[in-house]
């Protein structure tokens, strides 16, 4: 009877983790479609983003991406701690929701958990605009350290069209050279 529980309880957290992580995305948040997450790969600066309590008094944040052997993403997200004056970093998995052409991805950095990362924008492969799970997440992202205005501008009306309140944004400052940084 008690092995029937503990299987019981188990199946119900994995069925909650599957829907959970189907449904991560805002309501009227759209990936891009026609993605080519090879050309996606590679180190991003983030220039934005709000604030949550993962990357809680980070500057100088980068993601890097790269394809491991099952065709998931390695993720290594890093940045600059300036209250505890120290670089930190964090590894995860990106794997993709659906089809591998969508940029709706789910990320996790702490086992089976996962979150929504989706590619609501994207600008040659050169600027991203990428919504979390839900209107909490929200990031903006370039291949340099700044982004040009008129991108800059794009993204936050994208990003209000969607429901975000983009009053919330914090711009990272992108001031240091990370030891990350390949």
């Amino acid at each position: 009877m008690k092995n029937r529980i503990i299987l019981t309880l188990l199946l119900s957290l994995g069925l909650l983790n599957s829907l959970t992580s189907c449904s991560s995305m805002p309501e009227k948040a759209q990936p891009v479609d026609q993605f080519d997450v090879n050309r996606y790969l590679g180190t991003w600066y983030e220039i934005a983003r709000f604030d949550y309590r993962f990357e809680k008094d980070l500057d100088n944040a980068i993601a890097q991406y790269s394809l491991t052997e099952d065709g998931n993403v390695n993720v290594v997200n890093s940045g600059y701690n300036f209250k505890k004056d120290k670089w930190v970093s964090a590894n995860g998995t990106a794997k993709f929701r659906g089809e591998k052409n969508v940029a709706a991805l789910k990320v996790s950095f702490f086992g089976p958990f996962y979150a929504g990362y989706n590619v609501v924008a994207l600008e040659e492969y050169k600027y991203a605009l990428i919504a979390g799970k839900n209107l909490d997440y929200l990031w903006i992202l370039s291949r340099e350290k700044t982004i040009p205005e008129n991108i800059k501008q794009k993204f936050i009306s994208k990003a209000q069209e969607i429901g975000y309140d983009t009053s919330k944004l914090i711009w990272v400052k992108q001031d240091k050279k990370s030891p990350f940084d390949k």
